[in-house]
């Protein structure tokens, strides 16, 4: 899969995942990291990345934008801290997980759970089976 991981987040996720087999690149890599989140938003939709953040502001922009892509995933409440657990967090679920991204999704990563809705959000994006 191809991603792009927001400045909210180590680069060292970047590298683990590209360590994984995946493109991975870290908008520090393409000097973005004061980039209003409009900017990377756009990026990771014309490279078609899944973009990864814990900022909840994407959600609000996307609903905003009405728009189906780019996917978000969103490490949140309790989930690891360190780039190699969130790694290893994402990468034990991406089989699940993956086929959705692919249709526009959020995918929020908590503690106990994942919660997926699909996008685009103001056309009834309820949760993805």
């Amino acid at each position: 899969m191809r991603f792009l991981i927001d400045n909210a987040l180590s680069p060292l996720l970047a590298q683990s995942l590209r360590q994984a087999g995946h493109d991975a690149i870290h908008v520090r890599e393409y000097n973005l990291q004061a980039a209003n989140d409009d900017v990377i938003l756009d990026r990771a939709e014309t490279e078609g990345r899944t973009l990864i953040s814990a900022d909840t502001d994407f959600g609000t922009i996307l609903a905003m934008r009405d728009s189906a892509f780019p996917s978000v995933i969103l490490f949140r409440r309790g989930t690891p801290r360190s780039a190699e657990r969130q790694a290893a967090l994402l990468l034990s679920n991406l089989a699940t997980i993956e086929p959705l991204l692919q249709q526009g999704v959020i995918a929020v990563f908590e503690r106990q759970r994942i919660r997926v809705r699909n996008l685009p959000i103001s056309r009834g994006g309820g949760a993805a089976p």
